[in-house]
């Protein structure tokens, strides 16, 4: 795919890893239509990619509910005038332990941790994903879909809702890669470690240190390193059905 001039969705662009591949890509030429649920965060986007001459249009949109995401990408279809490309971003995190005692106590991870992890990293992925392709087939135009997993897919301590919605994204983008080739349309994931966000930047310096020295990198990723690693997917038009770790060597 040639990014210049043509149109990428990424949702949860309105900071951290979303904004840093809105603006790397808009850097290229690519059109972004930037979705989010928070206006301000994606006006602040939309402000980064102006500076450097890009085109992007913003779009408020729950990712979890479907009339939400059919709605958007109508809009968006109708805006930019075809789909060209979409990064599944958009994620929250509800990390706790399955169970554990305290005071004699057994305290679990409860429906609403387990269901809103869900319904945003993986129905929120797939809803997405359908749309976009529909699009795509509809027009006629290839395309190509990344989602954006985890190393946390093979299973990590504190995250049971989160690594199994992140091995659903994994799985879904391989059956979306073998079912949608027919189309010319191709599917890929990137699976980061521990990258520096928003998120990261409040941790103690104690904490940020040990996890450092858990990566054979010595240091976190970026999050221009995750916008690069997209850019590669939708460029390289062979890529198809592969889950990319990004990870400084971490998961091995």
């Amino acid at each position: 795919m040639n990014i210049h001039g043509s149109t990428i969705v990424i949702t949860g662009s309105g900071q951290g890893l979303g904004r840093s591949m809105a603006v790397e890509m808009a850097k290229k030429g690519a059109k972004i239509a930037v979705v989010d649920m928070n206006e301000e965060a994606m006006q602040e986007t939309l402000r980064v990619i102006h500076l450097f001459g890009g085109q992007a249009r913003t779009y408020r949109c729950n990712v979890a509910d479907e009339s939400s995401v059919v709605d958007t990408f109508n809009a968006i279809a109708a805006d930019f005038g075809s789909i060209h490309g979409l990064i599944n971003n958009a994620g929250v995190l509800r990390d706790g332990l399955l169970i554990k005692e305290k005071d004699n106590e057994i305290i679990t991870m409860s429906m609403a941790q387990w269901q809103t992890v869900m319904d945003v990293n993986l129905t929120g992925v797939f809803l997405c994903g359908r749309e976009a392709a529909s699009h795509m087939v509809r027009n006629k135009e290839p395309g190509c879909i990344i989602n954006v997993s985890s190393i946390s897919r093979a299973g990590n301590m504190g995250q049971t809702n989160y690594s199994a919605a992140k091995a659903g994204v994994a799985a879904m983008t391989v059956t979306w890669a073998k079912e949608l080739a027919r189309y010319n349309i191709r599917s890929n994931a990137i699976a980061p470690g521990f990258i520096s966000t928003e998120m990261t930047a409040g941790m103690r310096p104690a904490t940020l240190e040990t996890i450092c020295s858990g990566i054979p990198a010595s240091r976190m990723g970026t999050p221009e390193e995750i916008a690069h690693a997209a850019i590669f997917l939708l460029e390289n038009e062979y890529m198809s059905g592969r889950i990319v770790e990004v990870d400084g060597a971490l998961r091995i």
